[in-house]
């Protein structure tokens, strides 16, 4: 009888590594959705210089990305389940690819915006089906829930780097900052073609909530957008806000009465799902508000340059970490309830700082503002994202994460819309600042206080 050989004997390296090599795959993919969120706001005001346009215009090269996505993201949790994730996260980098090869290519506004909005779509597509595969990867809770946090991260670092990296890419040529996706897109793709082919699960679509979803989410941002640029009793501004008014009410009804709902109403009977989906849509009026008004304050007001005004975001990222860390271990002292309420505090204490100190036009100051919202918003959201999950059963897991991250999305691109309305008279630019501000930290303090109401274990 001879001794077995290396050969013979049983090994899992192989699914560890194809697990391993999936996790890297969807961590890369919710890093790059995630940097093409931020790293353009530094570049906005090249962009606008170099392709004309007003405030108004420079929102929609952030709000055509924003509005998609957020928009998309329910019909792409359904298309996931009906095509596979592997062939889903597949469609959507290749169209991030097409798309980013059509925004770093761009001759006109026009065509960079339509290119933002095919960006913002397939980033709504590769969202869920990134998730969906480290779920196939990792059956095992334990497991599932590490990966999960080391795919977290790939956010994180993202809203991190991504101020400073767009400002060092604008500096050369600001259709860098689009350019710069298409190796990692490469990669992906090459990687994609090692990962396990996905499970396929028919799944009804919910087609008039689709429509009524992006028809609602369209019409408020054109209206609060080209309402704040040229005044709200323009006819196409009335239209298009009549029509988000309406589209609103008959996605209620649909939800309400139809038979495959996008996003069951049923979800909102837990107060702590109702509380958590108010500070997601708070956190980025805040976070994501904030690093829009002061990328162009840095810029159109204190006429520092694109690398500069990046690296006043520098500090920011790194109270940012130190947030992540401590969060964790206020959760597993307290609950949730004191993160999340601390969190969204120190945030709107650094937007008043910037109220109280924009007339003098310190750098300090805006470091100082995106320390504390940094530091703050990395505090409140993964307790918010644990109270998300704990508040529906296991199987409804993937419905209620698809829903926390479009309030947090619309929460964006609302902001957007309406600070950039306060913005566009660049004679009162320090007080539009001031003004999108005040409204900035009341939507934190009210989500606060809110928070207080969350149970702790």
């Amino acid at each position: 009888m001879t001794a077995p050989t290396a050969a013979d004997v049983p090994t899992d390296r192989g699914p560890h590594r194809a697990a391993r090599l999936t996790l890297v795959l969807a961590s890369l993919g919710f890093f790059l959705i995630t940097l093409d969120i931020l790293i353009v706001n530094v570049a906005l005001t090249t962009i606008g210089r170099e392709l004309g346009g007003s405030t108004a215009g420079l929102q929609w090269v952030i709000d055509a990305y924003t509005l998609l996505f957020a928009s998309l993201l329910l019909f792409a949790g359904n298309l996931s389940e009906r095509i596979g994730a592997k062939r889903a996260i597949g469609w959507g980098i290749a169209g991030f690819l097409v798309a980013s090869v059509a925004c770093a290519l761009a001759p006109s506004l026009g065509a960079l915006i339509a290119a933002r909005a095919v960006q913002g779509a397939a980033a709504a597509v590769m969202l869920p089906a990134s998730m969906a595969l480290i779920r196939q990867a990792f059956p095992e809770a334990r497991e599932r829930a590490h990966a999960l946090g080391i795919w977290a991260v790939g956010g994180a670092v993202a809203g991190a780097v991504g101020p400073i990296l767009g400002g060092a890419l604008t500096t050369l040529d600001w259709r860098l900052v689009f350019a710069i996706n298409l190796p990692v897109c490469a990669v992906m793709l090459g990687m994609l073609v090692r990962v396990a082919p996905s499970p396929r699960r028919p799944a009804r679509f919910d087609a008039a909530g689709q429509v009524l979803a992006l028809l609602a989410l369209g019409g408020l941002v054109f209206g609060l957008i080209e309402g704040g640029a040229s005044g709200f009793g323009r006819w196409d501004v009335v239209v298009a806000l009549a029509v988000a008014a309406a589209s609103v009410v008959g996605f209620l009804l649909v939800q309400a009465h139809g038979r495959n709902p996008m996003m069951p109403l049923d979800l909102f009977r837990s107060g702590g799902m109702r509380i958590a989906l108010g500070v997601g849509f708070a956190f980025m009026v805040g976070n994501f508000g904030s690093v829009f008004v002061l990328s162009l304050y840095l810029q159109q007001h204190l006429g520092l340059s694109p690398l500069a005004a990046g690296l006043v975001f520098l500090p920011s990222a790194a109270f940012s970490i130190v947030g992540n860390i401590v969060s964790g271990t206020l959760v597993n002292r307290f609950g949730a309830r004191v993160p999340v309420v601390a969190g969204l505090t120190t945030m709107a204490i650094g937007l008043v700082v910037m109220i109280v100190l924009a007339p003098y036009d310190s750098i300090a100051a805006v470091a100082v503002c995106t320390i504390l919202t940094g530091a703050g918003g990395s505090v409140a959201m993964p307790p918010a994202t644990s109270v998300v999950l704990a508040s529906v059963p296991a199987e409804r897991s993937g419905t209620a994460s698809a829903v926390f991250n479009t309030f947090r999305q619309v929460g964006g691109a609302v902001a957007i819309a309406v600070f950039g309305a306060f913005l566009a008279d660049r004679s009162q630019f320090v007080v539009g600042t001031q003004t999108s501000f005040v409204v900035a930290a009341v939507v934190l303090l009210v989500a606060a206080l809110a928070a207080i109401r969350i149970r702790t274990e």
